[in-house]
This record gives structure tokens, sequence and C-alpha cells, in this order.
């Protein structure tokens, strides 16, 4: 009987557990819970209410999807409030919901989040576009709409595209505002460019005109024009209201508004006009969505529900996405065994009994399948492509940009994270390769404020009352260039000459102060004065600055307005003429080339003149003698021999045209060499002077010194610090080994106003650096591209030179060449002549084997039965015999072998 009970009650409860297990495996529910929750009365929210609702419809009416199981969701209205949103979110926990659409507002979205993640419901935002809701800090937070994240990009593309470099942020000053503001400052200093000022607004409604007025008199007081607008609906036309007030929705501004802005526009156009007249010109951007007919059929079908009020906007159509993207996960996550089925959690089970209930909410068992159901959805929906990437964001983010006007919008291109700013649509650029260089990045014209086609500069000089600080070196040498006026706060010279024109040419006032740097007893770092700029100290350098590798990186500089290079300075002796002076004039390539061309030109002249003419004849000796004379002779046309071939006259007459250049360079080179005074100097470049071991002097305060000890390896024990023209003079002729130096290296504006009253100096060898002098500016300064075009234009209207002439002009040394060059003659000021006389020996050569070539006589038939090769040999012997034979014995020779080959035919035959 035991036995029997037992075996009876083991099957009764293995049938139950089969019974209840395949009820879990395979029952559908009928109905499946979805809470959504966001705020009724706003316009994302008056649209998506619809929007939920008639995507429920579809969802519920289509048999080919969930199978008998309906969806059923709970509106909430949370306000935007983030208290309301938590409270409500743990109310919807307390209802078994699988899913969660909403939140609305990104400031809410982080609360219930972490609720959300907690008891494992998914939730799906189509508007909290906080780039800051991160996959890995909320793990159940999914977006189905786009990221600001891009959206800022493509504010930065824009910002980049028109070469602005500065912008104003004008943001509402909670989660959402600020991190979609920061995500801005990135996309700009990936692109140089840069945030200059930025300011909050109180979140809330209660904001007041005069705050806002508050705001836009200092943002009016700043340098830049461009302003980015990331608000509300309530704020954003606050401001532009405060703004056409003030003047600042004229010529000169830029407003680029987020997509706030096509969102009003688009829901509930048309504005007033009077709230249009306030946005003429503002650029907005609005989330992409493609054309498609399932779009087009669900606008019609809206308008039929609606009348048209309210009207659709992109976010209604990614709430009726949403909740297809749920259905569709929700039937993948049923196909593959997924249970609805939730547990208590055992930290909230231990609160029962408190006032809060909150043991009543439950986690969903399943809750990571469906989440990775909704993850993997792919699917395409009225916005187009429902994919995720590895950031949980939606595949190929795109924006429309629109341009207000008049009394609408008008769209001047797109933007999309494929191929950035373009005129075709993202859907044709997908399918082309990617392409975001400069050139491919395009947009049509924009009708900017102030009814301008004319691209805003996009700064002015801030009108805020502070005077520009420029730092100005206090020289104590070559103050021609810059110097402190004694007694006073003013500069003179050159390089201030220079940019007071310039400043002159801007089309707008630059109030500025001029700051001195240095201790007036030594000439200043230059280096440590362009680092003031980074510093903050300066807002720009002004002197003789010299652009240079390592001060470009920290600082922008304008167009050079003097052209700089360092040179060398030594001092010079007098050159005495040797024994082997006749040698100098030319080099020693030059003598080696004539001598061989004299050599060449005897030997094709005897080729030609061998044969007919006996003044070329004789024994090898006296041939071998013939040529020599006849080449070297030909120098001084006294070479006796005449030629009687045309050929031979025609290599002649070339050549003695060559000797004629020739001895007429060397006479006047010769002569020059014996009969003018010369000076030289044993330096003859930087390789010779780096070479030895003697002091060199630099300038104080130049970058001269960095330059030969990091870039040339010469020792610092060899650098000597001069900080005068005098202490060069002096140090030039003391020479090393009296103290003084081999050479001075300095910059060539330097050197040439020393030697201009120092005649006994030179520079020697070449410019071995090229640069320039420009005034300085923080990085990415318009102020520095105005001045530019400024330098410029001074240069081409003479302007600059006649600044140049004024304080530079004062040599009193003779107006020979500052500059030692070679009197030698070189190969390459000859090389044509020599090419001409080449040329001309060759095609006579060839002329000339031609001719002997037809005059041998054809091989004898009996000939063929021998070799080849022995053939070859006879004709090349009867070939060398006919050269070396004179031409009437030739001819009687040919005369005499035809005949003996017709006696030897008769014979044969």
């Amino acid at each position: 009987m035991n036995v029997a009970g037992f075996i009876f009650l083991l099957s009764l409860h293995l049938g139950v557990f089969q019974i209840g297990y395949g009820r879990n495996a395979s029952t559908q529910p009928a109905v499946v819970n979805i809470g959504a929750m966001f705020n009724f009365d706003s316009i994302i929210g008056r649209v998506a209410k619809i929007a939920i609702d008639e995507a429920l419809k579809d969802v519920n009416s289509n048999s080919s999807i969930l199978k008998g199981t309906k969806l059923s969701v709970t509106l909430q209205d949370t306000n935007c409030n983030g208290f309301l949103g938590m409270v409500e979110a743990l109310r919807y926990m307390a209802t078994d919901v699988v899913a969660i659409i909403g939140p609305q507002c990104s400031v809410v979205a982080p609360i219930i989040s972490h609720v959300a993640s907690e008891l494992r419901v998914p939730l799906l935002s189509f508007a909290a576009t906080d780039p800051t809701l991160s996959s890995l800090q909320f793990p159940f937070f999914v977006r189905t709409a786009q990221n600001d994240l891009y959206q800022m990009t493509a504010v930065a593309d824009i910002i980049d595209h028109y070469g602005w470099k500065e912008v104003i942020a004008i943001f509402i000053d909670d989660d959402w505002g600020r991190n979609g503001v920061s995500a801005l400052n990135d996309k700009l200093a990936e692109r140089r460019c840069k945030i200059s000022y930025k300011v909050g607004i109180q979140p809330d409604s209660s904001v007041t005109q005069g705050a806002i007025m508050d705001v836009l008199v200092k943002v009016a007081l700043m340098q830049s024009r461009i302003l980015v607008l990331h608000l509300n609906r309530r704020a954003g036309f606050k401001v532009f209201s405060v703004a056409n007030h003030l003047g600042m929705m004229g010529n000169g501004y830029v407003w680029i508004a987020t997509d706030w802005l096509s969102l009003v526009l688009d829901s509930e156009s048309p504005l007033p006009s009077e709230t249009m007249d306030k946005i003429q010109g503002v650029l907005t951007l609005r989330q992409h969505t493609p054309d498609s007919d399932g779009k087009r059929a669900f606008f019609a079908r809206w308008n039929r529900i609606t009348g048209g009020s309210p009207q659709l906007n992109a976010y209604g159509l990614y709430a009726y996405d949403t909740v297809w993207l749920l259905a569709h996960s929700l039937d993948a996550f049923f196909n593959q065994g997924g249970v609805i089925s939730f547990s208590n959690d055992s930290r909230i089970s231990s609160m029962a009994g408190s006032a809060l209930h909150l043991e009543a909410m439950s986690i969903f068992d399943d809750g990571v399948l469906l989440l990775k159901n909704i993850l993997l959805s792919d699917f395409v929906g009225l916005t187009g492509p429902l994919k995720f990437n590895s950031d949980r964001s939606l595949i190929l983010p795109a924006y429309d940009i629109i341009n207000v006007l008049g009394t609408g919008i008008r769209q001047i291109g797109y933007w999309s994270n494929y191929s950035g700013l373009s005129t075709v649509s993202p859907e044709t650029l997908y399918t082309r390769p990617p392409n975001r260089s400069s050139a491919n990045q395009k947009l049509y014209s924009v009708i900017w404020p102030g009814e301008t086609l004319s691209k805003p500069r996009g700064w002015v000089f801030p009108n805020n009352g502070k005077l520009l600080r420029i730092g100005v070196p206090n020289r104590v040498s070559y103050k021609e260039f810059v110097s402190q006026v004694r007694g006073t706060d003013m500069f003179k010279g050159f390089c201030i000459d220079v940019f007071t024109a310039a400043v002159n040419l801007l089309p707008y006032a630059v109030p500025y102060k001029s700051i001195s740097f240095g201790d007036g007893r030594k000439n200043p770092s230059y280096t440590e004065l362009v680092n003031k700029i980074t510093t903050g100290e300066f807002d720009a350098v002004v002197g003789d600055i010299a652009i240079v590798t390592n001060r470009t990186r920290i600082v922008d500089f304008t167009q050079p307005y003097v052209s700089s290079g360092l040179v060398i300075v030594a001092r010079l002796e007098k050159e005495r003429s040797g024994a082997w002076a006749f040698l100098q004039p030319f080099s020693r390539r030059m003598w080696i080339v004539t001598g061989s061309f004299f050599l060449i030109v005897g030997i094709v002249v005897w080729i030609l003149e061998h044969r007919i003419n006996d003044e070329f004849r004789g024994p090898p000796k006296q041939q071998v003698i013939t040529i020599l004379w006849f080449s070297f002779s030909t120098m001084f046309f006294a070479h006796r021999e005449n030629t009687m071939s045309t050929l031979g006259r025609l290599v002649l007459l070339v050549w003695l045209f060559v000797v004629l250049i020739i001895n007429s360079s060397y006479t006047a080179s010769l002569t020059s060499i014996l009969t003018v005074e010369h000076l030289s100097s044993s330096i003859k470049g930087i390789q010779s002077l780096a070479a030895t071991n003697e002091p060199i002097g630099y300038q104080e305060g130049s970058f001269a010194e960095r330059y030969l000890s990091e870039e040339l390896n010469i020792s610092r024990s060899r650098l000597v610090s001069l900080g005068s023209p005098e202490a060069y003079a002096l140090a030039l002729k003391r020479g090393p080994g009296n103290g003084g130096v081999a050479a001075v290296v300095d910059e060539r504006p330097y050197v040439e106003l020393f030697l201009s009253s120092q005649c006994s100096f030179k520079i020697v060898g070449q410019e071995f650096t090229k640069s320039g002098w420009g005034f300085a500016f923080p990085r990415d300064s318009p102020l520095a591209i105005d001045m530019s075009t400024a330098i410029l234009a001074l240069a081409e209207n003479g302007d600059l030179q006649r600044i140049h002439d004024k304080w530079l002009m004062q040599s009193t040394c003779s107006l020979e060449s500052t500059e030692i060059e070679t009197n030698q003659l070189n190969l390459s000021s000859f090389w044509g002549l020599f090419l001409i006389c080449g040329v001309a020996c060759i095609i006579a050569l060839f002329i000339y084997f031609l001719q002997i070539l037809q005059q041998l006589p054809p091989a004898p038939e009996s000939a063929s039965i021998t070799g080849q090769d022995s053939s070859h040999s006879r004709r090349l012997r009867r070939f060398l015999s006919l050269m070396d034979e004179k031409e009437e014995q030739s001819r009687s020779g040919q005369k005499r072998r035809k005949v003996d080959n017709e006696r030897d035919d008769e014979f044969g035959s």
C-alpha cells in the first residue's frame, strides 16, 4: 500500500508539474500592459498622445504580429517634473507593465531610468535627447529618437563650414541644456572653434523679459556675433522678442536655433506674422525623416483625424514608431519562449507595512530578454530604419537645415553623420562612398538676419569698454624698428607705423593700449613675449616678431609684412691674386669640359677631313700631332689646316663660335680678378661656420640662439650674445683670436640696417632660413585674419614700401652688393653652347658614316658559303680601309674590284 501510494503521489506531482510548465512556456497573455509618460500639455505631448493611440490601433488590428495578444497603454502626465515622473514610474511598477514609453523630458529620464534599471523594465524615450543618458549608466534606457550629440555635431559643422571660430551659447539651465552645450563645445573644439561665452536661462516659465534683457545686453558687448539657442519654446521666443528690441536681429548677427524652433514651426504653422517677423534669417535644425509612401499616407490620415490641429511633427512620427518597435520586440520575445512574469524584490519586501506600499513593486523576470530584442530590432518605420548601433543610438542620424524666411521656411540642405553637410538628401548619399572633404560640404544660399545674402563676418570688436592690450618689445638696439618714446607710453618705429596703418584700414574701430615689455637695459626675450598671449596677459603682440615654428604652435600670426631669414655677417679681407690666378676665371668642371670638347672637336674634324684632305693624312704619329695641334690652335683662331669638306666646315664654324664666347668670358673674368680689388672671407656659409670651433655672435633676445643650438647642434659655449650694432662691429673686428667672434648670425632686416653704415663687413653665403615678421594674436583670433587683409592692402597700394623707406633707407656705404659671390664662371652658364656643338658633331658624323656605307661594294655571292661572323668581320675591315683610303684611290679601287668580279663571274659560268 505504501509503495502504491508513493507511486500515485509521484505520478500526480509529475503531471501537475508538466501541466504547469507547459502553460508557462506556451501560454501568451491576451493583454500586455505598457506605460507611457509625457507632458500632455506640450507640443510634443499633444502630438504623441494621438500618434500612440493610432499606433496601438494599427498594431492590435494587425494579425501578423503578436498573434492574438493586444497591447494596452496607460498614459500618465508628468508635466516634465522630476518628482512627479518618479512617482508615476513607481505607480507603473505596481501594475506589472513590461515597458514604459517615455519620458518626454530629459531632466526626468535619469530619475526614472534608475527605477527602470532596478526593476528590469525597458524605458523607450522618443523625445529625451540629452547626450549624457549613457547606455552604461542607464542600461534599460533606450532612445528611439536622435541623440543631441549628433545635433550639436551638425551645428559645429555649420559653424566650421562658414569659417566662424567663436560662438555664444544661450541655453536652458537644466541638465538637458547644460549637457547639450557641453557636447557642442566638444564638437567645436574638434574643429578649432570654441564657445567664447555661454549663459543659462531659468528653466521654468517664470523667467522675465528683464532677466533676458540683462543676458542679451551682456551678449551684445561680446566679440562674437554667432548665437546658438538651445532653449524651449517659451524662453526661445522671449529671447527673439528682446533681441529685436535691442536691434540684435539685423546685419552682422547669426542666430542658430536647435530643433525646438523647427518643432514649433512644424506644429503651429502658420505662426502670427508679428512672431515670424522676429525670427527672420534664423537657421534651425529638424530631425530628418526620409520621404516614403507610408509617411505620406500617415500624414493624410493624420489630417483626416485631427483636421490639421495639432499638426504632425517629427517627434509624433518617432512616438508612432516606438509603439511598433515595442510590438516587434514583444513578438520576438514570445517566439523565444519569453514569459510575462514578475517577482518581488527581497530588498523591497522588507519594507512591507509602510504607508508607501513599496512591496507592491515587482521585478520583470524576463526584462533582460525583452531589452535584448529591442536593441536587436531592425525594421523600417515612418522615420526610416529603426536599428541601433553599439552605443544604442539610432543608425544613420541626419538633420534638415532650415532657414526662416518670410512667412515660412526654406530648406537649405541636410546634415548627416555619414557625409556631413550636403544639398543632396542623405538617402542618396548612403548609396555612395562617404565623402567629408571640405569641397563636398555644401549648402544653398542663406538669407541672413537683415535680409542680406552676404555671409556675416561673425564677430565685431567688443564694445565693452575694454582696450586691446598689446605687448610691444622695449628694444635697446635697432630702434628704427620699434622703440619707446622716452617719458611716454607711446612707441615709434617701422613696425609701429605698419601696425597703425593696418588698423586704420579695418572697417571698424580697434581701441587699444600699448604695454611695454622689457627692462629697457637689454633686448627682451621675444619667445617669452609671445608666451604672454597664451597666459592672457596680452591680447596681441606688435613688433619685429619673427614667425617661427615653435611660436606658430601657440599663437596665430598675420600675413608677414617683412621677409626675413637668418644670414651670416663676417669681416672681409682683401684677396690677393697668386701665381695661379689665371685658373680662377673657370671652375674645375668648366676647365674639364672645355678641354674635353677641344679634343672631341679635333677628332671629329680629323674624321671628316681624313679621306679628302692631305693635311690630315700621313703616319699615325703625325696624325695624332695634327689632331692635338688643330684642336688647341682653334682657341686662338691660329689653326693652319684648311678644311675641305662641307661637314667639317660646319662643325668648325659652330666650334669657333663657342670658342669666341669662352675666350671673351675668360678674358673679362681674368681682367676683373687681376685689376679689381676683391674682399674675401674664410667663412663660405653656415656649414663651414658650424664646422669650426670659433665663437659665433647673435642678437640678444633673438630666436637665433635656439636655432643654432637646437637645430644645428652648435654648442652654446660658442654662442656670444651681442646687444647692439656697435657690439657687432667691435666683436667682428677683434676676431675669434682676440675675444671677438668669427661671424654674427642674425635676421636679414637687422643685418641690412647694420651693413648700411658698416662697410667693412658683408653677408657671406646664402640665407639659410625662410621666415618673416608678423603681428601675433591668440589662436583662431578673427582680428588676425582682418589684419592680414589690411597688410596685403598696404603692400598693394605701396604704403608698406613708403613706410620702409622712411625708417630703413639710411645707407652710407657704396651701392655694391652686400653679399659675397664667387667670380668663377661655372658650367651652368655655358652648357647650352656645348650642347649645340655636341649636336652638330653627332649630326655631321652620322651623315658622314651614311656616305661611307653607300660607297661600300656589295659582298660577292661566293662569300655566302663562309660563316656569317667572318662575313661581318670582312665588311668591317672593308669599311675601315675605305675610311682610311684617300677618296681618289677609293674610287679607282672600286672600279678594279668591279672588273675583277665580272671576270670571276664569266670564269665561273
